[in-house]
């Protein structure tokens, strides 16, 4: 039991590694954000597909609920896009010290969703993180467009979070993605052809490079992540793996700073800064995790 438990807790922090290794492969891929996460989620959705296919997994969905998947997974393709966006205008280290404010603006979107009072101790630390991104902003000014990029990125993705977490009450998991997927290729589809360059024969002369790293984002990073961290809080508390899951931005970061020394060097102040947000997002995780402990019921 002991070794299975340890296996499981393995497992998890693998999935966070390779969280944490996404932001390394949008620096790798040398196309832009739009078209990366057209064919991110494309490729995560014939995946997706084939899984449910050899799972038997049923996809009926009343349209009203569709509308809803639809509405999530728009949300999903913007936070990519921003995502990416941010690496691209600044580097990996701003896009996931930003992305590490998602905790700020998952306390007041929660409330607004589950109807449920603001906690104190929730606008204390979103205090500190607005001071450590006020830090980072000083200091790392030339990225501005960067920071705003990352921000927009962490609040998309708490709203996407707080959403599928009501949606995952009464559906299946893989069920939403997939329909999150479809619709948000639709979405970034719709975009490219009115509002883009369209799909030109330059859009689909991929280098070989880039079709592996992409291959490698959306089949690991996308599609089997998702799977797998699905089964691991099956077996590992929610807390844990939400709490787990905030080490994200400091794989990230320190992968970053191994593999691209020179672009990632970044000022003290920003360290300063990242350290204030990733420590109070961490802080947050424990004081929940340690509140529903003391909520659980003894016998």
């Amino acid at each position: 039991m002991p070794n299975a438990k340890l296996k499981n807790y393995l497992h998890l922090h693998f999935l966070v590694f390779i969280a944490g290794f996404t932001a390394i492969l949008g620096e790798l891929i040398t196309i832009k954000a739009i078209p990366l996460v057209w064919y991110r989620m494309v490729m995560a959705s014939i995946l997706m597909l084939i899984y449910i296919k050899v799972a038997k997994v049923k996809l009926k969905a009343s349209p009203k609920t569709i509308i809803k998947f639809s509405l999530a997974g728009i949300i999903i393709a913007l936070h990519w896009i921003t995502f990416f966006g941010s690496i691209d205008e600044a580097n990996i280290s701003i896009a996931l010290a930003m992305f590490s404010t998602g905790a700020f603006f998952a306390s007041f979107i929660e409330p607004l969703i589950y109807k449920r009072a603001i906690i104190w101790y929730e606008i204390v630390f979103g205090i500190m993180i607005v001071i450590g991104v006020f830090v980072i902003t000083q200091s790392e000014f030339k990225y501005i467009n960067g920071i705003i990029l990352g921000i927009s990125s962490a609040f998309l993705s708490s709203l996407f979070a707080v959403l599928n977490g009501s949606y995952l009450k009464q559906h299946t998991a893989t069920v939403i993605s997939f329909y999150e997927f479809l619709s948000g290729v639709l979405f970034i589809s719709i975009f490219i052809f009115f509002f883009g360059e369209g799909f030109s024969t330059d859009f689909f002369n991929l280098s070989t490079s880039d079709f592996g790293y992409l291959f490698i984002l959306a089949s690991i990073c996308t599609a089997y992540a998702f799977i797998a961290s699905v089964y691991v809080m099956r077996l590992i508390s929610p807390y844990t793996v939400v709490l787990t899951y905030n080490l994200e931005p400091l794989y990230g970061i320190l992968l970053a700073i191994l593999l691209f020394p020179e672009k990632e060097k970044m000022s003290t102040e920003f360290y300063y800064g990242a350290f204030v947000i990733i420590a109070t997002v961490m802080l947050n995780g424990i004081i929940k995790n340690m509140r529903a402990i003391k909520r659980k019921p003894t016998y």
